[in-house]
C-alpha cells in the first residue's frame, strides 16, 4: 500500500522505521515545523524530520493542515493510508477524507482511558497499574474513533515516562504493521470504542512539575516519574530551582542525621545514598538532583555541598 506517515517526536520514529522495513511504499512524511530549542534557541528539526531526511524519503512540514495550500503535498502523495503518531496538529475533515482508506492512528494508551494529548503522564500521575497501546480508525474527534487493535503494558514503580513511552512504541509498531496486513486484505472489523471509562488526558502545563512535599511520597514520587524527561518536577533550595530527576519511596530508612522530624520538605541526611525527605505522608529518597545552571548530579554529591544550616526544601 501507499502510505503517508505524520508525526514529530522520537516516540514516532519507531513505527515509522518499521514501516519503512515493511513491503509498503512510504510515499512522504509530515512533521511540524522546525521550533526553536536549547539556550541559543536555534530552529531544531523533530526527530521525525530527521530520520526520515537519512532514510531519503519526502518530509512536508505544513503549518496547519486546515487550508487547501496546508493540504495540496498530502493530496498529492496520494496514499492509501495516512498513518498519525504523536503528530501534533490536529487533522481536519478534509484531510480524514484525503486518503482512499482512511487515517490510522497509534495511541499511547488503552482507549477509552486517556484521550487527549498527554496520555502517559497522565497514566503515570494517577498510579495507573496497566497503560498500552491502541491502533484506531480516526475520526473527528478526540481519540474516539474505532478500535482497530490494542495491547496492554504493565507500569512498574520504576518507570517513568521516557521508559513507558519506548515499550509502547516498541509494542505500537507490529501491532500497527498487523493492521495494515488486516486492511490491505480487507478483513478489519473496527470496533467502537465503549460509552464507560472515558477518561481525558490534557496537556502538561509546566507549572505542574512543583512539588508540593505535604502531599505523600508516592504522589511526589509520581510527579517526578511522569515528568521525565519533560517539565522535570521541581522543588526551591536556598530560593533557587532545583530539579528532581530520579527518586523512589522508602519504607524503612535509617538517615545518618537522626531522628526524622515529620516536617514536610524536611531534608534527613543520606541512606543508601538517597537524600532523604519528609513528605506529608511517608519517605521520599531522592536519588538525582540538578541545580540550576548546573549539570545534574548524585544524592551524594549535592549532599556534600550542603551545609549544617540546609534543613529543608521548600
Amino acid at each position: 500500500m501507499r502510505i503517508a506517515f505524520a508525526g514529530t517526536p522520537e516516540f514516532a520514529v519507531t513505527p515509522l522505521a518499521a514501516l519503512l522495513d515493511s513491503d509498503h511504499e512510504i510515499v512522504g512524511v509530515l512533521t511540524q515545523p522546525d521550533r526553536p530549542a536549547g539556550r541559543g534557541r536555534e530552529l531544531k528539526a523533530s526527530a521525525v524530520k530527521e530520520f526520515a531526511l537519512s532514510k531519503g524519503l519526502i518530509v512536508a512540514q505544513p503549518s496547519t493542515l486546515r487550508t487547501p495550500e496546508g493540504r495540496a503535498v498530502l493530496e498529492s502523495w496520494k496514499p492509501d493510508v495516512l498513518v498519525v503518531v504523536a503528530y501534533g496538529l490536529i487533522l481536519p475533515r478534509e484531510v480524514l477524507a484525503i486518503p482512499r482508506l482512511g487515517c490510522i492512528n497509534i495511541h499511547a494508551s488503552l482507549l477509552p482511558r486517556w484521550r487527549g494529548a498527554a496520555p502517559v503522564q497522565r497514566a503515570i500521575l494517577a498510579g495507573d497499574a496497566e497503560t498500552g497501546v491502541t491502533v484506531m480508525l480516526m475520526n473527528e474527534g478526540l481519540d474516539t474513533g474505532p478500535i482497530l487493535r490494542q495491547q496492554a503494558l504493565t507500569v512498574t514503580s520504576n518507570d517513568d515516562t521516557t521508559s513507558v513511552l519506548a515499550a509502547i512504541a516498541s509494542i505500537g509498531a507490529p501491532a500497527l504493521l498487523a493492521v495494515l496486513e488486516e486492511l490491505d486484505a480487507g478483513h478489519l472489523v473496527p470496533q467502537p470504542q465503549p460509552g464507560t471509562g472515558v477518561t481525558y488526558a490534557k496537556k502538561i502545563d509546566k507549572t505542574e512539575a512543583r512539588i508540593d512535599w505535604r502531599e505523600s511520597a508516592d504522589a511526589i514520587d509520581r510527579k517526578i516519574r511522569a515528568f521525565r524527561p519533560w517539565p522535570i518536577a521541581e522543588t526551591t533550595y536556598r530560593g533557587e530551582q532545583l530539579r528532581i530527576h530520579r527518586a523512589r519511596v522508602l519504607e524503612h530508612a535509617e538517615p545518618s542525621s537522626g531522628a526524622i522530624r515529620r516536617d514536610p520538605g524536611s531534608l534527613h541526611g543520606l541512606y543508601e545514598n538517597m537524600l532523604v525527605v519528609a513528605c506529608g505522608k511517608g519517605l521520599l529518597g531522592v536519588l538525582e538532583v540538578q541545580r540550576a545552571g548546573r549539570r545534574s548530579m548524585t544524592a551524594r554529591e549535592f549532599v556534600n555541598g550542603l551545609s549544617a544550616a540546609d534543613e529543608a526544601f521548600i
